[in-house]
């Protein structure tokens, strides 16, 4: 026989037995530590905290690739009407050497 329980008003789904695995046998899985082998940044000092390393780079106006932020366009370069004008005389000179044969 099945069973089924309700899960929200009016909504019933087959009663299964749920098992929940541990996702980590670590007692924090989903920390991310601070700390790193030591680094030197511009300044000549070696640093282990990722917070400080970083902080250090800002203030001298470095971007740490990967986190840089991209320049958002406005038009595509393929777009521009200089492209399109020269899109548009391509075509027209394709179309032209195909009807002279």
């Amino acid at each position: 026989m099945i069973e089924l329980e309700e899960f929200a008003p009016g909504r019933w789904r087959v009663l299964k037995t749920r098992h929940l695995a541990p996702v980590s046998d670590l007692p924090m899985p989903m920390v991310i530590s601070d700390t790193m082998d030591p680094l030197e940044q511009v300044d000549g000092k070696f640093y282990t905290s990722k917070r400080e390393y970083r902080a250090v780079g800002r203030a001298h106006g470095l971007t740490e690739v990967g986190n840089e932020k991209p320049k958002l366009r406005t038009t595509r370069p393929s777009q521009t009407r200089e492209e399109k004008d020269r899109r548009r005389a391509s075509l027209k000179k394709a179309v032209e050497r195909v009807r002279a044969g």
